[in-house]
């Protein structure tokens, strides 16, 4: 009797599972390490158990200095300490960039989501501790929507559109970036604060702020001008340059250079 490719008229043998193969599991190593902030400028001893730690590694800690970057300036993997005598590292700052980034004018942009994605950005001018976890109320307004174009000065009161403007001739817009229709800047002010918005056929649609304002803040017109700028810019001068799907990030050249270039010693960068 022939048989039938992929069965077989032979008793039906159970299917045994293949092994899993175990995945070692990588633990930091514990150590007390010295941590310079620049902003104070003082060193103090903190402990470690959560991350691979080396010199000059930006981190973020709790205690007296939380919300402020420190360098670390030295590692220690030999000591003998009370726990509780020592506030702890709460975040490493990740601030590896490999891609490629193209001049925008006041700001550096990509086509590529992996390679200035807003987690990162976020975290290297936003402690964790930042983040509040007291309950938020958002309300969507679907008729607000604002041409990048022509703003309607009926959505934007006079003395917020002056504001906004300030923000952005004082390039506060630090990063920005567009995946899809989905929109989220990271502005500068008293604190840092985050926008998000939908872009949909040269309008922002449904924006909100951080700020906790009602309607169109400051904030939201720094970044709707700095997109536009931005936009205006990129069809200009890289309609040319081939890149996959409909992402774009711009991010301020102070700032890559603050986090990404500050500080290392190998490395390298190639201007187009």
């Amino acid at each position: 009797m022939k048989n039938i490719i992929g069965f077989s008229h032979e008793a039906e043998q159970p299917l045994t599972a293949p092994e899993a193969v175990p995945v070692p599991v990588s633990v930091p190593r514990k150590s007390v390490v010295q941590v310079f902030f620049p902003a104070r400028p003082m060193t103090l001893a903190y402990y470690n158990d959560r991350f691979d730690l080396q010199v000059g590694d930006l981190v973020y800690v709790n205690g007296k200095l939380e919300g402020l970057i420190g360098k670390v300036v030295q590692v220690n993997y030999s000591f003998r300490i009370r726990r509780s005598d020592y506030k702890e590292v709460i975040a490493k700052i990740d601030t590896d960039v490999r891609g490629t980034l193209l001049l925008a004018g006041s700001h550096f942009v990509t086509f590529d989501p992996t390679v200035i994605p807003a987690e990162k950005v976020l975290r290297w001018v936003k402690a964790p501790s930042d983040f509040s976890e007291e309950e938020e109320i958002i309300g969507l307004d679907d008729n607000l929507r604002i041409s990048l174009e022509h703003p309607d000065p009926e959505r934007i009161r006079p003395e917020i559109a002056e504001r906004g403007n300030d923000y952005y001739r004082e390039n506060r817009v630090l990063y920005f970036c567009l995946n899809g229709t989905s929109g989220h800047a990271i502005v500068e002010g008293s604190r840092i604060y985050e926008v998000d918005f939908r872009y949909e056929n040269g309008e922002i649609c449904d924006p909100i702020c951080d700020c906790y304002c009602s309607g169109v803040c400051k904030h939201i017109v720094a970044a709707l001008l700095q997109l536009r700028e931005t936009l205006d810019f990129v069809r200009e001068n890289y309609a040319d340059v081939p890149h996959e799907g409909n992402y774009l990030a711009a991010i301020r050249k102070n700032t890559l250079f603050s986090f990404a270039f500050e500080g290392k010693t190998k490395g390298g960068f190639t201007l187009l």
